[in-house]
């Protein structure tokens, strides 16, 4: 297995738990490289944009493609924010996530963590950054709980 893949995969696992590696990233991704650095910069799945790799903190960015593609695969995820309806709509164009419309969040999840951004009929909507701990999303009622990067819509 190539040494680029074991990396994204182990990093996955880190990120998402247990079995988003294989999940995220079969054995035919091709992983493109910064020309200035020679880092690993996008992950690709075909055609599609599947992540970016940051490399100032090494995080994985996913588009939405790849959190259906881990949410359909991997039960239980950890790192999801579940909102009600009424924002559902809001999110999914790319508008952040307050916490007055969160119904579940992941235990695990901590502040600038990456989260993937669940609507309860429509799944998932977007994905984007964690402000506040687990707990905080659920109990306040004021101030933006998660800090939307990509919306279902808005994504290409």
């Amino acid at each position: 297995m190539d040494e680029d893949l074991k990396r994204i995969r182990a990093v996955a696992e880190y990120q998402y738990g247990h079995g988003a590696g294989a999940a995220l990233f079969p054995d035919d991704v091709r992983i493109i490289h910064s020309r200035n650095t020679g880092r690993i910069r996008h992950i690709h799945l075909g055609d599609s944009l599947q992540a970016t790799f940051r490399p100032n903190d090494g995080v994985l960015t996913l588009t939405i493609a790849a959190a259906k593609r881990l949410t359909e695969q991997v039960p239980d995820l950890a790192y999801t924010v579940t909102v009600n309806e009424e924002a559902a709509e809001f999110v999914s164009q790319g508008k952040n996530v307050f916490a007055k419309h969160v119904l579940r969040a992941g235990e695990k999840i901590r502040p600038g963590d990456e989260v993937i951004i669940i609507a309860e009929k429509a799944g998932v909507i977007g994905v984007g950054r964690a402000l506040l701990v687990c707990g905080e999303m659920r109990t306040f009622k004021t101030g933006v709980a998660v800090k939307t990067r990509r919306g279902s819509e808005t994504d290409a």
